[in-house]
């Protein structure tokens, strides 16, 4: 009895998983950062900024835009994009967001 109920399985139901990108235009070239969703968590993948865009702070716009929309939808960030923690270590004001 006892190693039934410890490896019985709960039916639950599916989480929902949005994939999708914060994106920037300039100049006829996207900047993006990629996320997925799922419940009350953003995940913070994956920033690309064109070559030719580079230094002009494109990837720190799409950091503090994904993280100032986290912010007003009560949602928690779990980053794994670099360039996203490296924001995140110049603006300590996000810290309570970050799922530790």
């Amino acid at each position: 009895m006892f190693g039934k109920q410890l490896f019985h399985k709960h039916s639950q139901s599916p989480q929902k998983v949005v994939n999708g990108r914060f994106e920037m235009d300039r100049e006829g070239k996207t900047a993006y950062l990629e996320y997925n969703l799922a419940d009350n968590v953003l995940q913070l993948v994956h920033t690309e900024v064109p070559p030719e865009s580079r230094g002009l702070g494109l990837a720190s716009e799409l950091a503090k835009s994904a993280l100032d929309w986290a912010r007003e939808n009560h949602i928690k960030v779990d980053v794994i994009c670099p360039t996203v923690a490296a924001y995140l270590e110049k603006h300590p004001e996000y810290n309570d967001l970050v799922v530790r």
